[in-house]
């Protein structure tokens, strides 16, 4: 009777022995996998651990971004002067389309390869959640525009303590510009995330980055424009409420002593700037708010 039949085992059965172990390390959690998540994300938003042609955009930006501090400097030194020619509540408003081009460029390379790749369940297997996700890409993206927007500063700052400026004067324009750029980044980061999540292809991103910030500051500035040519300078801080730029520059122009940017520098008043503060927060807590419902269904 045949081995099949009879039920019995052949005798060149064998059981393997293949080196698989149990993980007898430390396990580190979710902590550190959100860490482990922001630094991975804030490295790549210039290009760290990438190819080198990843570290091209994001570098060339970060020089045109601190160039002109630099310059600035150099002519403030040379000739002598008192003051910086250009506050540092400024800088960001001046180089805002910079700004821009950076975050269209990397908030999309940040959440859009992972939905395209639809790398994003791997994640939330275990052991982070969705929320660790959005708040490390969130935290990544914020803090590499505030690298971004605050090195100029510094170069700025230093500058000026070289060219023995007042350093009172120059420590508090300092402190004023480096909580502008903070808010800033947080805002910008918040609503550019967004607008690369809602798309898995990066070129919808960009584009929609693009008009988030650069198409919506230059329609603002242009009735901006037109109200004050036309006599109707009431409406000018209202306007302001409809672009992410003019909304820093209306909080800045209110809170952190800063020179307004909008045409006659008609910035907000004691009433208008308290919109302008709930309109900014309620822009970071919804950008939350959308990104935490986005990641619940693409994380199924």
């Amino acid at each position: 009777m045949s081995t099949e039949l009879s039920g019995t085992v052949p005798e060149t059965t064998r059981i393997h022995n293949i080196g698989y172990r149990n993980y007898e390390g430390q396990r580190l959690g979710r902590a550190y996998a959100r860490r482990s998540l922001y630094s991975q994300s804030l490295r790549g938003a210039y290009g760290l651990g990438r190819s080198a042609k990843s570290k091209v955009l994001p570098m060339i930006l970060f020089a045109v971004m601190c160039v002109p501090a630099a310059i600035i400097v150099a002519v403030a030194v040379t000739t002598k002067m008192n003051d910086l020619p250009l506050d540092y509540t400024r800088y960001a408003i001046v180089t805002q389309a910079v700004i821009g081009l950076y975050l269209a460029a990397q908030a999309p390379q940040s959440v859009s390869r992972d939905l395209r790749f639809k790398t994003v369940p791997l994640y939330f297997s275990r052991p982070i959640e969705r929320i660790d996700y959005v708040l490390a890409k969130y935290g990544a993206m914020a803090s590499a525009l505030f690298v971004l927007t605050a090195a100029p500063l510094v170069i700025l700052y230093v500058g000026s303590l070289l060219a023995k400026m007042d350093f009172m004067d120059q420590t508090k324009g300092f402190a004023q510009g480096m909580v502008s750029v903070a808010l800033l980044s947080v805002l910008f980061g918040g609503l550019g995330l967004v607008m690369a999540a809602l798309t898995p292809r990066r070129g919808f991103g960009v584009a929609a980055v693009i008009a988030t910030f650069t198409i919506t500051y230059g329609a603002v500035s242009t009735v901006q424009a037109i109200a004050w040519e036309t006599g109707s300078a009431g409406a000018i801080k209202w306007l302001g409420l409809f672009s992410p730029v003019t909304l820093i520059d209306g909080v800045q122009t209110a809170f952190l002593g800063a020179t307004s940017a909008f045409p006659g520098e008609a910035g907000p008043g004691a009433g208008a700037c308290v919109v302008y503060l709930l309109v900014v927060l309620a822009l970071v807590a919804g950008s939350y708010a959308v990104l935490m419902r986005r990641y619940r269904k693409v994380g199924l």
